[in-house]
């Protein structure tokens, strides 16, 4: 099923928003250019932006539908790329559930009682769409923005919320996750399957509001070995995507450090695997297999360098993807908060001349 072309009505066929650059890369279809967009476009990079969050706090702002929908088009109308992302945090749909949990500036989210025994799951109740109301109203004030511009919808995965809840907040080596993962895979199993139904239903909200596409981010997943992930992340994030399967919106699969798990994202039901700045497009295609869009991979550090270096490290990027059924040109990981908002607009420009056709 072709995104875009959605069963029972759940989404009306939009012809301009189904014609874009960005759906089009997603969907393995000949493009005018090379679509971009970038992982944190709508944050700490741009100056408005921290305009208009001054003295609101990170989980306060994700609420406000009228804020949420003028940080989401801030990149749209300044750097000009392919697709909005739709601002919210990974957390919130733990938050709307009822989950104690906080993001501390310069720490990030902190859960006031983690969840690391059976009792605990009884915290994880349904997700439904009257708690994240909000949500529902930002889509739709910014579908009326974006026109033909794509939105994609925003969830964090299984793997990853779960370390949160299990570790409390960030963590480097994610001993209490991993401790729970093996020393007791029932309920690890059973934590991972309440967080996918979770997932599945934030990301069904913003499907039915309008969004085009989303991303399901795996951002700690990569300190798993492959047989690990397999065993007990898969399944879980499998949950994720087949619950969105039937709105035929494609589905986009990110981690960092993933390098090794690269076609294990893709089998876990992506039709567009993310890749990280550490492995070349072409090498990535070849560990992904035939039949999935890639979306990638510029090193976000390389934008401090001077715009002819940048130009030539995105060079490579477009070199090693040239070949790919479906490219879609993005950083390796999210954009650094230091980033010059100028180097950023020269990148959009530049993919955009560079692959036109």
């Amino acid at each position: 099923m072709s995104a875009n072309d959605r069963p029972m009505g759940q989404q009306p066929k939009t012809p301009a928003t189904h014609e874009s650059a960005f759906l089009k890369a997603c969907r393995r279809e000949p493009v005018p250019h090379t679509p971009v967009w970038f992982m944190r476009q709508a944050g700490r990079s741009l100056p408005e932006y921290l305009k208009v969050r001054e003295g609101i706090p990170m989980l306060d702002s994700c609420m406000m539908p009228e804020l949420v929908a003028e940080i989401t088009m801030q990149p749209v109308r300044r750097h000009k790329v392919d697709a909005a992302i739709y601002f919210s945090d990974i957390v919130v749909p733990l938050k709307a559930i009822g989950i104690d949990l906080d993001i501390k500036p310069g720490i990030g989210p902190v859960v006031a009682e983690p969840i690391r025994t059976r009792a605990d799951l009884a915290r994880l109740r349904d997700l439904t769409p009257e708690d994240v109301a909000y949500v529902t109203e930002a889509i739709g004030l910014l579908t009326a923005e974006l026109g033909a511009t794509p939105l994609i919808g925003f969830a964090g995965a299984p793997f990853t919320l779960a370390s949160y809840l299990v570790e409390g907040g960030p963590s480097r080596n994610h001993e209490h996750t991993k401790a729970l993962m093996y020393g007791d895979p029932e309920l690890w199993a059973d934590l991972l399957d309440r967080l996918a139904e979770i997932t599945g239903a934030f990301l069904k909200v913003q499907i039915e509001a309008g969004a085009s596409a989303v991303q399901l981010f795996d951002s700690w997943v990569g300190a798993l070995a492959p047989a690990d992930y397999r065993r007990s992340v898969l399944p879980a994030s499998a949950k994720v995507f087949d619950a969105v399967a039937g709105y035929g919106v494609p589905r986009i699969h990110f981690g960092v450090g993933t390098g090794e798990l690269l076609g294990l994202l893709g089998e876990a039901g992506a039709d567009v695997v993310g890749v990280d700045w550490r492995v070349p497009m072409d090498e990535a295609a070849r560990r992904v297999g035939p039949g999935k869009a890639l979306q990638g991979n510029l090193d976000p550090a390389v934008l401090f360098a001077p715009t002819r270096a940048v130009e030539e490290k995105a060079r490579e990027v477009l070199d090693a993807a040239a070949g790919l059924e479906g490219h879609v040109f993005n950083l390796g990981h999210g954009v650094l908060p230091s980033t010059s908002p100028d180097a950023l607009t020269r990148l959009v420009e530049y993919v955009h001349t560079s692959t036109e056709r």
